[in-house]
C-alpha cells in the first residue's frame, strides 16, 4: 500500500516573504541582522532625540543643554520669522490664508477635472492674483505691504507660484515656436532655448537683479522681486519648452494632418488636438520639472530675499537661538519634504495612470 505524500509546503504568507528576501541564505540573514540593529539603534536615537527628550516650551528653554533632546522650543519663538520673514505682525493671517490658497490651487491642479486647457490656466491665474492681492493689500480696509517685506515661506511659495503663472505660457510659445515651419523662427527660438538653458539659474537671477537697472530706463525696471521672478520664469520655460516640444513629437503626425484636413485653424488644431496630448504625455515629466523649480527656490537666498532658508537661518542669527540650528534646519527640510514629496507621489500616480492608459 502507497504511503500518502505529506501536504506540500506553505508557498505564501508573510513569513515565507520573510525567509525568501531577507533570510534564503546565511549570508542574507547575517546582513538582516546586522542592519535591523543598526536601524533599529538609529530609530531609538532619533526618537529620543526628537520626542522623547524634546524641549518643546520656550518656558523650558534652560533645559535645552547638550545632553537633552531636541530643543523645538526654537520653532516656538522663531517660527513666525521662518514662516512670515519680515511681513507684520498683525498681518501674517494674510500671508496664512494666501499660502493655503496656492497650496489649494495646487492640489486642484492635480485633480482630472481641471485638465483643460480652458480650466488649468484660469485655476491658476485666479488663485496667484488672489495670492497676491491678499499678500499686498490696498483693498477692503487692508493696510499695504509691499513685496520688500514679504519673505520666509509665503515668498517661497509665491516665487514659485509666479514661475509657473509666467513661465507655462512661455514654454508653450517657446515649444511651439521652436516647431515652426518657418526656418527664421524655428531657429531663433532655438538659439534662445539653448543659450538660457546653458547658463546656470544663478547667473540669470543675477543679471535681473543687478545688470538690468543698469541698461534698462528706470521707468520700465520694475522692482527686484518681479525681475527675478521673470528670469526665474524664462529658466524654468526654457526647460519645459523642451519636454512640451518631446510631447508634441509623440502626438501621432497623423492626428495633426486629419485636423488640418477637416478644415481646422491652426490654433484650434493646437488647442483642441495638440496641447491636450502633449501635456498628458509630459505630465510626469512636468511634475519632475516642478519638484526641481520648488527647491531652487532657495537660490534667491544669495540675492538677498528673505526666502524660507534666509528666514530660517536668521532665526539662529543671534546669540539667544545660536546653538539651535539643528533643529531649525530639521524644521526645514519637514517643510521642504512636505511639498517635494507630494509633488513627487503624484508624478509617480500620473505614471501608473497613463500606463493603465487612463484619462
Amino acid at each position: 500500500m502507497a504511503h500518502a505524500l505529506p501536504p506540500p509546503a506553505r508557498q505564501t504568507g508573510p513569513l515565507v516573504w520573510l525567509r525568501r528576501h531577507f533570510f534564503a541564505t546565511w549570508y542574507d540573514a547575517v546582513f538582516t541582522l546586522v542592519f535591523a540593529v543598526l536601524i533599529f539603534w538609529v530609530l531609538d536615537n532619533v526618537i529620543g532625540w526628537a520626542f522623547v527628550d524634546a524641549i518643546w516650551r520656550v518656558e523650558n528653554r534652560e533645559m535645552c543643554t547638550h545632553d537633552a533632546g531636541a530643543c523645538w522650543a526654537v520653532i516656538e519663538s522663531r517660527g513666525r520669522l521662518i514662516l512670515f520673514g519680515l511681513y507684520p505682525y498683525e498681518e501674517q493671517w494674510r500671508s496664512t490664508i494666501a499660502c493655503l490658497v496656492v497650496i489649494v490651487t495646487i492640489i486642484l491642479s492635480c485633480l482630472p477635472v481641471f485638465w483643460s486647457l480652458r480650466r488649468l490656466p484660469v485655476l491658476w491665474i485666479g488663485g496667484f492674483a488672489a495670492f497676491v492681492l491678499l499678500m499686498r493689500g490696498g483693498f477692503a480696509g487692508l493696510e499695504v505691504v509691499t513685496s520688500e517685506q514679504w519673505g520666509g515661506l509665503s515668498l517661497t511659495i509665491f516665487i514659485f507660484a509666479a514661475v509657473f503663472v509666467i513661465g507655462m505660457p512661455l514654454a508653450v510659445l517657446f515649444a511651439l515656436a521652436r516647431r515652426s515651419s518657418m526656418p527664421v523662427i524655428a531657429k531663433s527660438f532655438g538659439l534662445i532655448i539653448d543659450i538660457v538653458r546653458s547658463l546656470p539659474l544663478l547667473t540669470l537671477l543675477f543679471a535681473a537683479a543687478v545688470v538690468v537697472p543698469l541698461l534698462v530706463p528706470e521707468a520700465i525696471q520694475g522692482n527686484k522681486l518681479m525681475r527675478v521672478v521673470v528670469a526665474f520664469a524664462i529658466f524654468f520655460a526654457a526647460y519645459q519648452a523642451e519636454i512640451l516640444r518631446a510631447g508634441l513629437q509623440s502626438t501621432p503626425q497623423g492626428q495633426e494632418e486629419a485636423a488640418i484636413a477637416l478644415g481646422m485653424p491652426y490654433w484650434s488644431v493646437v488647442a483642441d488636438v495638440l496641447l491636450p496630448q502633449a501635456f498628458r504625455n509630459t505630465l510626469p515629466s512636468t511634475i519632475n520639472q516642478a519638484v526641481i523649480t520648488f527647491k531652487e527656490t532657495s537660490i534667491v537666498t544669495i540675492i538677498g530675499f528673505f526666502e524660507v532658508m534666509a528666514s530660517g537661518n536668521a532665526a539662529i542669527g543671534n546669540g539667544e537661538w545660536g546653538n539651535q540650528y539643528i533643529e531649525v534646519y530639521v524644521f526645514l527640510a519637514l517643510i521642504y519634504f512636505v511639498f517635494v514629496f507630494g509633488l513627487s507621489r503624484y508624478g509617480a500616480w500620473l505614471e501608473t495612470r497613463m500606463r493603465l492608459g487612463h484619462g
